[in-house]
């Protein structure tokens, strides 16, 4: 039996979340809006101004269920935990590991090469459900400089070398995002991948949904024992959950990339889900949000095979399943860390 847990989002600002014995509460102006068993929770994002009882949180850290911090906006400010039960050999291993060059190179690599390959397939099935040609062929131009970049993978033993590769593949890639457009072209026009703050409505829905694939990255990394913390591909910064990140790389095209032209072409967002605030920054609206999570919950459902595997599992697991394929080539029990690439 395979059983998906679902994640609860709260985005209604001024809301409060309490425990009611086995029931998570959700209350807005002190009226009852939702109530969810803690057993169908496998996880709490908040977005905002989201207040939760002391109990509420006890019980999530007891039980392993991570609650995550979001602004409203959608960018992630904290986890909340309970006590670490990793494996620490497995976490010494990721540790050596930094120190090992020719592996951690490889590992680099593939990353990268999971990167590209996906990339290069929203590419390409863009091109053929193209409304023009120009865009059509605008496209095939990017995937055919993405497929150097990953001819070009082979040669690079130096991970600024790869680093260096995988940037400029990103820039080819997202100069060509545009063309995947095709309901309100000029309103999701997008000049390069721009965040912090986005500042148009293309990068303001990505940052969005990386930012709700982070949160799912982050979770498969922990669940398998490793330190989200210590990457390779990522420089290891203070706070930055580098491995999770490293992870999240070949998911980015095929489940934020697409499921964001998908919610555009399908004109499930418009123009006037978005708002320009001063400064230049754009923020979706509320109402967007909501829409996108149910899009991301559904898109969660869906199921892809997995080669490796040789079945059909849903996207919900993806993460949690390449993190302990990384997990096996950390600990040394494969030469390689096969990325996921779909056919």
């Amino acid at each position: 039996m395979r059983q998906v847990l679902n994640t609860l989002f709260v985005m209604t600002q001024g809301s409060y979340l309490h425990l009611e014995r086995e029931t998570l509460k959700l209350e807005v102006e002190r009226q009852t809006k939702l109530r969810v068993p803690m057993h169908h929770i496998g996880g709490i994002v908040l977005f905002g101004n989201v207040m939760v009882s002391p109990f509420a949180l006890h019980r999530c850290a007891e039980d392993g269920r991570s609650v995550a911090m979001m602004t409203q906006s959608g960018r992630f400010k904290a986890r909340l935990e309970g006590p670490q039960s990793g494996n620490v050999l497995l976490r010494r291993a990721q540790h050596q590991l930094l120190d090992n060059k020719d592996r951690s190179v490889d590992l680099m690599r593939m990353i990268i090469a999971g990167k590209l390959q996906n990339c290069r397939a929203v590419l390409l099935r863009g091109a053929r459900e193209a409304a023009s040609t120009e865009s059509r062929e605008r496209l095939r131009l990017a995937a055919n400089s993405l497929a150097a970049s990953l001819r070009a993978l082979p040669k690079a033993e130096d991970a600024d070398v790869l680093r260096g590769i995988e940037g400029q593949a990103a820039r080819e890639y997202f100069d060509a995002f545009s063309s995947l457009i095709r309901a309100n072209h000029e309103a999701f026009a997008m000049n390069g991948r721009n965040r912090r703050p986005p500042r148009d409505r293309i990068n303001a829905l990505l940052s969005f949904l990386y930012a709700l694939l982070t949160n799912e990255c982050v979770s498969a990394i922990e669940s398998v024992g490793l330190d989200p913390q210590v990457g390779y591909l990522h420089v290891l910064r203070p706070g930055r959950p580098a491995l999770a990140l490293d992870l999240m790389e070949e998911f980015r095209p095929l489940l934020a990339d697409r499921l964001a032209i998908t919610l555009i072409n399908r004109q499930q967002i418009k123009p006037d889900d978005f708002e320009e605030r001063p400064g230049g920054a754009v923020q979706m609206t509320d109402d967007a949000r909501r829409t996108i999570i149910v899009a991301w919950q559904q898109r969660k459902q869906d199921e892809t095979r997995h080669e490796q595997l040789g079945q059909s599992i849903p996207w919900a697991l993806m993460p949690m399943v390449q993190g302990r394929l990384l997990a096996r080539f950390i600990r040394g029990e494969t030469k390689e860390y096969i990325p996921f690439m779909p056919r």
